[in-house]
């Protein structure tokens, strides 16, 4: 008999992951030295303020000229990775029965929690 039949489900349950548009490279950070950002800027002066901002955010790129007429700027590489936030650290809520931390001597449960 044929699988026509007995047909559960998909045929390819499995999907491929390339294919879906997962992130299969994840360790390919850029701006790393085996991974240096490409930038291009519109003059010298342009390109000394860049490379001091690398070596700043002890962040790898090749910084190239380009003079022509209408040329554009193409450093958004490098100001999601100088926009990046730093991890923000909370501090502990006390528990049930310690002091509140408005310092109104009262426990936290009966105070503000």
């Amino acid at each position: 008999m044929s699988d026509k039949f007995f047909f559960k489900g998909r045929q390819d349950a499995r999907v491929n992951h390339v294919q879906s548009g997962y992130q299969t490279k994840a360790n390919q950070k850029p701006g790393s030295k085996k991974f240096p950002l490409s930038l291009v800027v519109t003059s010298e002066e342009r390109k000394q303020e860049i490379e001091a901002q690398l070596a700043e955010a002890k962040l790898y790129g090749q910084v190239t000229v380009d003079t022509r007429d209408g040329a554009e700027e193409s450093i958004a590489a490098l100001t999601v990775l100088l926009a990046k936030s730093d991890t923000v650290k909370v501090e502990k809520v006390p528990a049930r029965n310690e002091p509140c931390i408005c310092g109104s001597g009262k426990k936290y449960k009966k105070c503000c929690g």
